[in-house]
């Protein structure tokens, strides 16, 4: 049994298939989604999401949007997403210590907001490459 996996941004399809498991980071925490989950459509939080195709684990970096799961269909619309084999780990690394180092100078609300939305987005697309296939939930 699988789930049809659709991930959008507003510039592309980022990912279309089949999956047999997949874990969303939500504003409310981690959820997994199997075959025949109950209709859902929640909001998903800047973080990584882990996809299952048979075995082998999956990731992916998602900077916020909504799930819409339905039918054996799981529907990601998101703001911009990158595969874990298409964010390079030394650029991934150099870019979550900039923005660690521009939050922690960070001063002024507005700027603050703006250094923590940049970190979390530097410390998704770390996680993403980070996540090794063995470390993805059972």
């Amino acid at each position: 049994m699988t789930l049809n996996l659709c991930v959008m941004a507003p510039n592309r399809v980022v990912w279309n298939s089949e999956a047999q498991e997949i874990i969303l980071s939500t504003n409310s925490g981690q959820i997994g989604v199997l075959p025949n989950h109950a209709p859902l459509l929640t909001a998903l939080d800047i973080g990584i999401m882990k996809i299952r195709i048979n075995t082998q684990w999956t990731t992916m970096a998602l900077m916020g949007g909504f799930a819409m799961i339905e039918n054996n269909q799981l529907t990601i619309l998101v703001n911009e997403a990158e595969k874990a084999s298409d964010i390079d780990p030394q650029e991934a690394q150099n870019t979550f210590q900039e923005a660690q180092d521009n939050l922690n100078q960070a001063t002024g609300r507005k700027q603050t907001i703006e250094a923590n939305l940049a970190f979390q987005r530097a410390k998704a697309r770390l996680e993403a490459v980070s996540a090794s296939p063995s470390s993805a939930y059972r």
